[in-house]
Formats: C-alpha cells, sequence, structure tokens
C-alpha cells in the first residue's frame, strides 16, 4: 500500500528522477513553457513552484540553495526576471493546459508554462 506516498516514480531510481526533474525544471525556466506528458507535468509543476518560492525570497541562502539544483545562468534568471513578477502571488505559478494525446503510444500531453 502507498499510504503517505507522495510523487511518482517514473521507473526511476532516486537520482535519476531528480536529474529528470532538474532537467526539466530549467528547460522550462529557460523556455517559459514546454510540452511533456501529464504525469511528468504534475511532479515538475509540485518541484519547479517549491523552486520558485524560494527564489522570491532573493537572499543569499536562497540563492546558494537554488545552485544546488540549477545553474548560475538559470538561477539569475529566477532570481532577477521570474521571481520579480511573481512577487504578490502566493503561489499557483505554472498552468498546465491539456494539449491532447501523442500520436505514437496516446500518452495525454500537457503544455506547462509560467504564469506572469
Amino acid at each position: 500500500m502507498r499510504h503517505l506516498k507522495k510523487g511518482r516514480k517514473f521507473h526511476r531510481e532516486i537520482n535519476q528522477r531528480k536529474a529528470l526533474f532538474k532537467s526539466l525544471g530549467s528547460n522550462l525556466i529557460l523556455k517559459e513553457h514546454i510540452i511533456i506528458t501529464e504525469p511528468r507535468a504534475k511532479e515538475l509543476k509540485r518541484f519547479i513552484e517549491k523552486k520558485i518560492t524560494i527564489a522570491k525570497r532573493g537572499n543569499i541562502a536562497a540563492i546558494r540553495n537554488l545552485r544546488k539544483y540549477f545553474s548560475e545562468k538559470i538561477v539569475q534568471k529566477l532570481v532577477k526576471e521570474i521571481s520579480p513578477s511573481l512577487k504578490e502571488r502566493k503561489g499557483g505559478y505554472t498552468r498546465l493546459t491539456k494539449i491532447g494525446r501523442r500520436a505514437t503510444d496516446r500518452a495525454r500531453m500537457v503544455k506547462i508554462e509560467l504564469v506572469k
């Protein structure tokens, strides 16, 4: 039973999952929208909204925390551009838009984007 067990595993070990979300999060911050499968988008939303909340603090400790997950270029964009525009929001920094199913395997596809 999976009582009180949050998150999906995606048939990956923990380090592979961390790498997956670092990569997806980096692409989302750089491009401000990406198209991925629905389960991945839902988990990415949990991951990236926590990082944006940390970036909104904008202090040295927050920046050091973000450097564990993202490169310097991405951290700067997150702290200097994205988080100031989301300063008044208390959450809900991303939006999921369903766009249908993928032709090859019929997986549900979603566009995840940062809300401005």
